[in-house]
């Protein structure tokens, strides 16, 4: 198989997670956090291309429901794939089932997954399926990669997603600019970025609504929180809109790397940007409770559900809470969770993808 065939099978490596498109592929990308949800669990999902390249992988071909490729590609992330490519030409072409044969073009899509080969796929699968409320387990068929083919396209394979990630403007004199190129309006807000390792690029929708909903509430000299940092996108952008500091919070130890890197791009002061691995274990994050103004969490479903109280416990009274990750189909349960918790709630959409924000309430 070809460097350029392989791309074509397995379009992924140590670039970020967020919807790449590398026609005609949509990519996302991740490291293989716990198989449970703990407090720290899923707050960001990054990839490094080394353990690929150094050890033989899992390719799984997925048969997903197409109306829940996005929500369920980001779980398979979760719950340990560290790769997932959604082919777009799926929506033209049929596909077959690959038990009975028949066609699955107008109802499922096919996602090509890589998996460590320690990894229990059929369960990893389940979990991801039933955190979005899928209620049988997608079909799959699995085969064990060849590392000689992956090592090959890595290089080739950069360069191509670099060039695919152009300045983005998320807003009119807000840019999000790649590190190897040069900002167009020079005069603006631009985040410097390089995407390599961590979620945010600026490109996925819920991405933008955040920063929409971020550059909407700094005023100047607030204390901003932003849980599941991946890139830190979020925390350098608060700094920029005039927050008078920010903090980033991540599972992953790339995620961190990853900031630290981009705030440098930015020159960002060490003592505006405090960045903190989450503990793996119980103990208790190094941030006060009730600290910041603004809090914003960018993460998948169910960490959304199962970690309000926490996300809720390091806001001030009063502060401004955004919700994001989620898709319009689950606004309604994510809005009951947090309906008792926040006030004031409001709903800003791209596509199906969502953005809540509310007050905390004072007690």
């Amino acid at each position: 198989m070809s460097a350029w065939q392989f791309i074509k099978h397995f379009p992924c490596t140590n670039l970020s997670r967020h919807i790449l498109r590398v026609k005609p592929r949509r990519c996302f990308t991740s490291s293989t956090p716990p198989s449970s949800f703990s407090v720290t669990a899923c707050l960001s999902t990054s990839s490094s291309s080394e353990s690929f390249a150094d050890a033989p992988y899992l390719s799984v071909r997925i048969h997903c429901p197409k109306h829940v490729v996005d929500s369920f590609s980001e779980a398979l992330l979760c719950f340990g794939a560290s790769s997932v490519a959604v082919d777009e030409d799926d929506d033209d072409e049929e596909d077959e089932d690959v038990t009975s044969g028949s066609s699955l073009a107008s109802k499922e899509i096919c996602i090509e997954s890589i998996f460590p080969v320690n990894e229990e796929v059929k369960m990893c699968i389940s979990q991801a399926a039933n955190s979005i409320g899928l209620k049988e387990i997608p079909k799959f068929k699995v085969e064990m990669g060849d590392e000689q083919d992956w090592r090959a396209c890595i290089t080739l394979l950069v360069h191509v997603l670099q060039e695919s990630f152009q300045p983005i403007e998320i807003a009119e004199r807000l840019w999000i600019v790649p590190e190897w190129t040069s900002p167009p309006v020079a005069e603006g807000v631009n985040i410097i970025l390089n995407p390599g390792l961590a979620f945010g690029t600026g490109e996925h929708p819920t991405t933008k609504l955040c920063l929409l909903l971020l550059q909407s509430l700094i005023k100047g000299g607030e204390a901003f929180l932003d849980y599941g940092t991946g890139s830190g996108i979020l925390a350098i952008a608060a700094l920029k809109f005039g927050a008078a500091s920010s903090a980033g919070v991540d599972i992953d130890p790339l995620a961190i790397k990853s900031a630290s890197h981009n705030a440098a791009l930015n020159n960002i002061p060490l003592e505006k940007l405090e960045l903190h691995l989450a503990p793996s274990d119980n103990r208790e994050m190094p941030l006060r409770k009730e600290q910041f103004d603004v809090v914003i969490a960018n993460i998948l479903l169910n960490p959304v559900m199962e970690l309000a109280d926490h996300i809720l416990s390091f806001a001030k009274p009063g502060a401004t809470i955004g919700i994001s990750g989620i898709l319009s189909e689950q606004l309604s349960s994510v809005k009951e969770r947090y309906s008792p918790l926040l006030e004031d709630i409001s709903v800003a959409t791209i596509g199906d993808w969502v953005c809540m924000s509310g007050t905390k309430k004072r007690s």
